[in-house]
Parts: structure tokens; C-alpha cells; sequence
């Protein structure tokens, strides 16, 4: 039976309270906010996706269920935190489970009060009234969305007896500037979630062979997350061969054939927390010298990239110094001819690297936040979550690349922590060293693949 012990790291009860207090900060004391959950959607006849709060929400209320409504009132004479939700309902519960209800919302999860979700418009004048600024999200929730406008509507349209906030200003902007810098306890989080999808990653390594279909690799991984409690951070891409140049393949339906790479971009989700990881290996357990000559230069760059990720550099400093291995390595390898310079001027690296190396990482796997500020990239500051995963793809048939590479893709991504002096690699616990990752597949056994 695995150890469960690592998994004792939950999110502390006060963690959003916290954030609710800095949120509170921000708005001030004549403002107020207002988010709802993402509602239920339906996947076929009476059938929904499971669940799962929108980020924002979950990140100022870490409440779990739908048809809720939080509310940021500082001052506010019968509570400064409202959380509007479903009440209890035994025979609902029966069928779809246990409804935390108005106690609940109090007792367990740090609202004022809790009042029936079916209240709200009743409630929704007197708490706009004499507010100068309401902070509300834009485009996640529009029927919602609109549903407040109307009711600053009708507030104006009371004339002299009620007074509606004068500003409406949007509250997904000021979250995701504060959900951009993690806490110590989501870093926390963010570890077990790069802890378990490393073991999946290792764990699909050697599960591997010649003949083993793509889907099967993806239930390794599915079965080793679901082993620590936890879910798929995002649709699990498992590509061989030339399907490793399809930048978000999620098919997962070929055979995996002998003497093919396998790219595998999965992460797991812990308590709203994505990790993400990407490796390239072998699926016979030995690279090709084609194989292993592209290889170490993704890997040249994957080390560049984490070297010049540290506080106070540009946003972009990981990926510039990513596409400087990149392009030497294309040259010296006959992919591109030409001058270093002259080569990223007209981008004509984009035909075998066609996407950034990093994305800020956390409660969404392209987690939020700007990258720029006035036209300017951002300086990274720790706190800072994102992701280093350069790649090459060659697809089958190009006419710029010697025939050895054709229907080759290569990416390696690690989930790194920017701290006070550099970054702290989450996902050191996967082998992407070529040498390392042959070694680790050679220890697994015979790699024919079935008779």
C-alpha cells in the first residue's frame, strides 16, 4: 500500500481568509465584490462533467459546490464576508450527496453568515447601496454577470432613495494579480501535485514497449493520480512517433511502434493545483543517435532556461535563453543554416519550435496573470510559478530537415518556483537525462512489446 503521508499537506482552513482579508484590502472600505461559481454543465442526457469551482472562486472561498455566491463587503453590518449557497436537502441528498448548507458555509468554511442562494436578489440593492466601486469578474459567468448589472440598474432607477456603486471595475484582474505571487502553503500543494505526476511519469516509463497503445500509457498515468486521491490537471497528451509533433494531441489511439519516441505532457491535480509535466523517451528503451542528437539539444535548453529563471529578470528571460540553445543546436545539426541572429530575426526556427517556453502555473494550468505591464515584460519575483518546456518537432515529410529527424518530437518541461535567488525545480523527481531515462527503462525488463 503507497504512503499517504506526503498527502497530509492539505490547503490550512485559513488560507482563504486570508486572501479574503488582502481582497478586502484592495477594494476598500467603500467598495464591494461580488463572484459567483461556474455553474454545472451538462455532458450528455442527465449526465453533468464533474464538478469543479472556477479558480477564482475556489481561491477566495474554497467552497466546493455550485449555485453559490460570495460576497466582499467590508463594513458591512450583517457580515463582511456573505456566502450565499444551497440549503440542506435531504432527499437531494440522497441521491447526489451531502450539501455543506447554511451552517456549513460558517462553520467550515468561513462565511459571516450564509443565507439561501434563492435570496439573493432580494439582498442584492441593499448591498450595492452607497458602495462607489462594485468589483465583478467579466466573461467567466455572463448570465450572472448580467444578472447584477440589472439589479445596479434598478437601484439607479430608484433615484434619490438608493445611491449605486459609480464604478464598475473588474475583479478578475485585481484576483489574478494576487493569485499570480503562491503563498507558502499553495507551493506546498503545488509539490504534491509535481510529487504524484513525476511517479506517473516513471511509472509510464516503464511501463512501455513496442505494441503498447497510446491510451494505455495515459491509464498508466490516470491510475497512478488516482492512487494519491487526486484527478488530471487537463487532458493527458501521450504521442508517439510523429503524433509528438502535434502540439496538443489527446487522440491517444496509435500502437506505439518500436524504435518511436513517446512525448507524454500529463500532470495531476491536487486540491486545485496543476502540475505539469512533459518527457520524451524512447519506447524500445534506447535512443536512435538521431533521436539522442535532437534530444540534447532540448535538453541544453531546458537546463538554459531553468539557469535564467530567478527574481528580477525579464518574464521572458527562460524562453530567450531557451531559443539560444534551440537555434545553435538547429544549426549544428543542419535544420537551419545562417547566423544565430539572423535566424531569430525572421523566425525561421518557428518550423521546428513553435511555441514559448513558459506559462505561469498553479490553480489553472495556464494559470493567470500578465506577462507584460505597459507593453513590457513583467520581472519575475518570488512566488512566481511557471513552467520551462522547450521543444523540437519535426514533422514527417519536412523539406528543410535531414530525413533521420522526420516524425520527431521532442519536449521536456519542468514546473518550477522562482525563490529569493533562483528557482526551485518541483518536478526534479522524473529522470530527463537520456542517459538516466535508458538506464531506468533498462532495469523495467524486456521492451519487445506483445507476440
Amino acid at each position: 500500500m503507497r504512503d499517504q503521508t506526503h498527502l497530509q499537506h492539505a490547503d490550512p482552513p485559513d488560507e482563504p481568509a486570508r486572501r479574503r482579508r488582502a481582497l478586502a484590502e484592495v477594494i476598500g472600505a467603500d467598495g464591494i465584490a461580488i463572484l459567483a461559481a461556474t455553474p454545472e454543465r451538462k455532458r450528455n442526457n442527465d449526465v453533468d462533467y464533474p464538478y469543479r469551482p472556477d479558480s477564482d472562486f475556489r481561491y477566495v472561498t474554497g467552497f466546493p459546490e455550485p449555485e453559490a455566491i460570495a460576497v466582499i463587503a467590508p463594513g458591512f453590518a450583517e457580515g463582511e464576508y456573505l456566502l450565499f449557497c444551497r440549503e440542506r436537502d435531504p432527499d437531494a441528498e440522497i441521491w447526489v450527496g451531502k450539501r455543506a448548507g447554511l451552517d456549513g458555509a460558517v462553520a467550515d468554511y468561513g462565511a459571516d453568515r450564509a443565507i439561501a442562494v434563492g435570496e439573493f436578489d432580494a439582498w442584492l440593492g441593499r448591498l450595492l447601496d452607497g458602495r462607489e466601486r462594485l468589483y465583478l469578474s467579466l466573461g467567466t459567468h455572463p448570465s450572472f454577470e448580467r444578472r447584477v448589472l440589472e439589479g445596479v440598474e434598478r437601484l439607479k432607477s430608484q433615484g434619490r432613495r438608493g445611491r449605486p456603486p459609480a464604478q464598475i471595475v473588474a475583479l478578475d484582474r485585481v484576483l489574478h494579480e494576487m493569485r499570480l505571487r503562491k503563498s507558502e502553503a499553495e507551493i506546498a500543494l503545488m509539490r504534491e501535485a509535481a510529487r504524484t505526476s513525476a511517479r506517473a511519469h516513471v511509472a509510464a516509463m516503464q511501463a512501455v514497449a513496442p505494441g503498447v497503445r497510446e491510451y494505455q500509457l495515459a491509464a498508466v498515468l490516470h491510475y497512478e493520480f488516482e492512487l494519491d486521491g487526486m484527478t488530471w490537471a487537463y487532458p493527458s497528451i501521450v504521442g508517439s512517433g510523429a503524433n509528438a509533433c502535434v502540439l496538443h494531441y489527446i487522440e491517444n489511439a496509435d500502437a506505439i511502434a518500436d524504435g518511436a519516441l513517446v512525448l507524454i505532457d500529463a500532470g495531476a491535480e491536487y486540491r486545485g493545483y496543476a502540475g505539469d509535466i512533459t518527457r520524451t523517451f524512447p519506447a524500445n528503451g534506447r535512443f536512435s543517435e538521431a533521436q539522442r542528437a535532437l534530444y540534447e539539444v532540448v535538453l541544453a535548453a531546458n537546463g538554459a532556461a531553468i539557469a535564467a529563471a530567478r527574481p528580477g529578470v525579464p518574464a521572458n528571460a527562460p524562453h530567450a535563453a531557451a531559443l539560444d540553445v534551440l537555434v545553435d543546436g538547429l544549426i549544428e545539426l543542419g535544420l537551419l543554416e545562417g547566423s544565430r541572429d539572423a535566424i531569430k530575426d525572421d523566425e525561421r526556427y518557428r518550423a521546428f519550435f513553435m511555441h514559448g517556453t513558459s506559462h505561469w502555473l498553479g490553480m489553472d494550468v495556464h494559470d493567470v496573470g500578465d506577462y507584460k505591464i505597459d507593453g513590457e515584460w513583467r520581472l519575475l519575483e518570488s512566488g512566481m510559478a511557471l513552467t520551462v518546456e522547450p521543444g523540437l518537432y519535426v514533422p514527417p515529410g519536412s523539406e528543410q530537415a535531414p530525413a533521420r529527424f522526420h516524425g520527431t518530437g521532442i519536449r521536456i518541461e519542468d514546473d518550477i518556483v522562482i525563490t529569493e535567488d533562483g528557482c526551485e525545480v518541483l518536478t526534479a523527481d522524473v529522470p530527463k537525462d537520456a542517459d538516466a531515462i535508458e538506464a531506468l527503462m533498462a532495469a523495467t525488463g524486456d521492451r519487445r512489446g506483445p507476440a
